[in-house]
């Protein structure tokens, strides 16, 4: 009786992150080592399908108009497009050497796919699926995130220790912004006027006036290897990853104090942050599953078993 009963709050709980979405909210999460993709329904945490696709998945972003899903195989050297309905692989594209990180331009027209080996990004014209562009960014680039005005595509290098910064009226580099050391995760503010990177081997997080392209603050998170940023709807919160220290800290956006911290597990890795703020999806490459962290009662609700190693997550509100 106790069982069925906690089965049935956990359901009730995690339905909470869907019940103000127009479809249903589906989790993508790629596999490295399983070389699948591990679809989640929100509301109740079940695994509704696992997808193979190419070798070491890794990047995974979803288009504007929520009717697919693209996974960068690092690996395989290509992309596979998921039917977020059909939760079929309905294409595979060649996207440059070793892709990892994943953005759509705001239009949906164009998606930047980051090159890790290659230092560079490779640009692909949706409709077309042809390359129309390479474009030479930093050492090592991690990870590609858009502006919510359009205007911008940021471009994380581990190992050059910076963020180039691509203007997407052009589709060339406009700055090059020196930053602490290995960056990767990052998400820009909602008025685009800022950019959050977590630089894991400085254990930091930087804030960036995108006005000025410079670093006005870069602070200790508390932890050890920090690796994503997600931030609150309302932009007072950020949920800031640790890979080593195993947790999630918790900060206050504007002066990056340390609220509090969730223990979530090994490799906490990447996050995906629910439309209303109220769950976050993070990965636990160790543990092989996904935690749901419930954001205002700052604790993992419930673990929802994925493939081997995952890494990358991202949400999708299926038409």
């Amino acid at each position: 009786m106790r069982r069925t009963i906690l089965a049935a709050l956990t359901v009730l709980v995690l339905g909470a992150a869907a019940s103000d979405a127009s479809g249903e909210l589906r989790v993508f999460v790629t596999n490295e080592k399983s070389d699948d993709v591990t679809v989640i329904q929100a509301s109740t945490g079940t695994v509704v399908k696992t997808i193979a696709v190419g070798k070491r998945p890794r990047g995974v972003a979803v288009h504007p108009d929520g009717k697919r899903v693209y996974v960068a195989n690092s690996n395989s050297d290509s992309l596979s497009v998921i039917d977020t309905t059909t939760l079929s692989v309905i294409d595979t594209l060649p996207c440059g050497r070793d892709p990892e990180g994943l953005a759509f331009n705001r239009a949906g027209t164009l998606l930047y796919v980051v090159n890790e080996n290659d230092s560079s990004v490779t640009v692909v014209e949706v409709a077309s699926s042809r390359i129309v562009k390479k474009i030479e960014v930093g050492t090592e680039p991690e990870t590609a995130v858009a502006s919510p005005d359009g205007r911008w595509i940021a471009v994380s290098n581990e190992t050059s220790n910076d963020v180039h910064v691509i203007e997407t009226a052009s589709n060339t580099v406009v700055k090059k912004i020196t930053v602490p050391k290995n960056p990767r995760g990052m998400r820009f503010t909602a008025d685009s006027r800022r950019l959050f990177v977590a630089s894991e081997q400085a254990h930091v997080v930087s804030v960036v006036d995108m006005a000025t392209f410079t670093v006005e603050k870069s602070v200790p998170t508390g932890g050890s290897r920090p690796v994503d940023v997600a931030l609150s709807p309302d932009g007072k919160r950020a949920w800031v990853s640790h890979g080593d220290s195993g947790d999630l800290r918790v900060l206050d956006a504007v002066s990056l104090d340390v609220l509090a911290t969730i223990p979530v597990g090994p490799r906490a890795w990447w996050t995906a942050l629910t439309p209303d703020g109220s769950r976050l999806y993070v990965t636990v490459g160790r543990a092989g599953d996904v935690a749901v962290v419930d954001t205002a009662a700052g604790k993992v609700i419930t673990r929802i078993p994925a493939g081997k190693l995952p890494w990358g997550v991202a949400l999708v509100e299926v038409p």
